[in-house]
């Protein structure tokens, strides 16, 4: 198992509340019930709600939703 590490971010202020990248990976990004914005789950969150640090076990998980966001505002650093 994996001990590596990566963070993302969400620009939250551009996000259209798709669900695009809950949808594609749920272990990481959900709705933000007050904005309907997408935010961090609370277990990955460094900081903000838009700023996470990941586990590489999940990096296919978060590039499929970056790679899927439609507006581009999810940010992938550090992962393969």
């Amino acid at each position: 198992m994996s001990d590596k590490f990566f963070k993302i971010a969400i620009e939250r202020a551009g996000c259209i509340s798709c669900g695009a990248c809950w949808i594609a990976c749920p272990e990481v990004f959900e709705e933000n019930k007050e904005d309907s914005s997408s935010q961090i789950v609370e277990a990955y969150r460094i900081g903000s709600i838009a700023e996470g640090r990941v586990p590489e076990t999940l990096a296919d998980c978060v590039r499929n939703a970056a790679d899927g966001c439609p507006v581009e505002i999810i940010h992938v650093e550090g992962a393969q």
